[in-house]
């Protein structure tokens, strides 16, 4: 499997392709990465250094790489954050000229925006141009609850609520969205579950809440899902896959004290996943 993986990458710390990249390639995956940002750190800190990579800067280096015949071999395009205003038409492209040359590649968009806590963290275009152009591009989409409710304008918050909104995602175009981050009323305390939602059925995972905010945890589980989706072709089986390997790493990063995820550490979880998970099937 070959993964064309279009997002942020920083020099410190573990966020976007500096987040997704070494896991895929732990699992078996050849990735070819291209940067979207090129930051000293995450924004997390508050202060950054490096640049947002110009739109015309990402189409010549996505050229480059189709130039070298590598996108009939892609089976995924991955995206996530996106930077500038201009990123959105250039992935939206490049996915059309890979579909173009593998009609059985699939794109999968994490429509990076914000969460709960933190609110709307990108460039006050993103979200407009992610709901009207890039989602409708995609197959998959791998928002967390507040992203899917800003993409569908709703409010999702019950378990009945957040099924509504992925339908009025999938709608738009995707057949596929994971939501992660899913905190509804009535789940038992202490923990935090994954909702994904497809032609077959709907299925959600509970695992347990750690008092730890990890930056990057959603890149790792937009990369880990897209290719256990596209190696299984088994929505519920993708979802425990990726569940049981995010939660060992945000456990093992929680147990060392460190700010930054424990990616190399936490490797053997990604190549064998203990599988602690059972996803319920509630549609």
């Amino acid at each position: 499997m070959k993964i064309l993986s279009i997002q942020s990458a920083v020099a410190h710390g573990h966020v976007g392709n500096s987040a997704a990249v070494f896991p895929l390639q732990r699992i078996g995956v050849e990735v070819v990465p291209v940067h979207t940002v090129n930051f000293s750190n995450h924004t997390g800190y508050g202060a950054w250094r490096g640049p947002v990579m110009a739109a015309e800067d990402v189409a010549d280096v996505l050229t480059g790489v189709e130039e070298r015949g590598v996108f009939p071999e892609i089976d995924v395009v991955l995206s996530g954050y996106q930077g500038g205003t201009g990123i959105a038409d250039v992935i939206v492209d490049a996915v059309r000229r890979v579909k173009a040359a593998n009609p059985s590649a699939v794109y999968t968009c994490d429509p990076v925006m914000g969460n709960a806590r933190s609110g709307c963290f990108v460039a006050p275009e993103i979200p407009d141009l992610l709901r009207e152009r890039v989602v409708p591009a995609a197959d998959v989409i791998t928002p967390n609850q507040f992203e899917l409710g800003y993409l569908t304008g709703t409010e999702p918050t019950t378990l009945e609520s957040t099924l509504a909104s992925a339908d009025l995602a999938r709608a738009t175009g995707p057949s596929t969205v994971l939501v992660t981050s899913v905190e509804r009323p009535g789940r038992e305390p202490g923990t935090i579950e994954m909702l994904v939602v497809d032609d077959a059925g709907a299925w959600i995972v509970r695992t347990p809440l750690l008092p730890f905010k990890a930056n990057g945890s959603g890149d790792v589980t937009a990369a880990l899902f897209a290719a256990h989706l596209r190696g299984t072709g088994d929505a519920r089986a993708a979802l425990e896959r990726t569940a049981s390997s995010v939660f060992d790493l945000i456990e093992t990063t929680h147990r060392s004290g460190q700010r930054e995820l424990q990616i190399v550490q936490a490797q053997d979880f990604f190549a064998a996943p203990r599988m602690q998970f059972t996803a319920e099937r509630v549609r």
